[in-house]
């Protein structure tokens, strides 16, 4: 005869296991600092002033 499995438990063990699976994913997503935001904005934003300076404006850009 088999093993008895209360259905019950493993249902809620099942749904712990995936929230702790999408927590994680949250916080990679989303548990960066304030710092870190900053910087990495700061950073998005020198690039693209660097990208600004090299574009050619006038009638040779074609």
């Amino acid at each position: 005869m088999g093993d008895l499995v209360n259905l019950k438990r493993f249902r809620k063990r099942s749904e712990r296991e995936q929230a702790a699976k999408q927590a994680d994913t949250n916080r990679a997503r989303f548990g960066r600092t304030k710092s870190e935001r900053a910087l990495d904005e700061q950073r998005a934003s020198r690039a693209n002033d660097h990208l600004d300076q090299h574009h050619i404006d006038g009638e040779d850009a074609s």
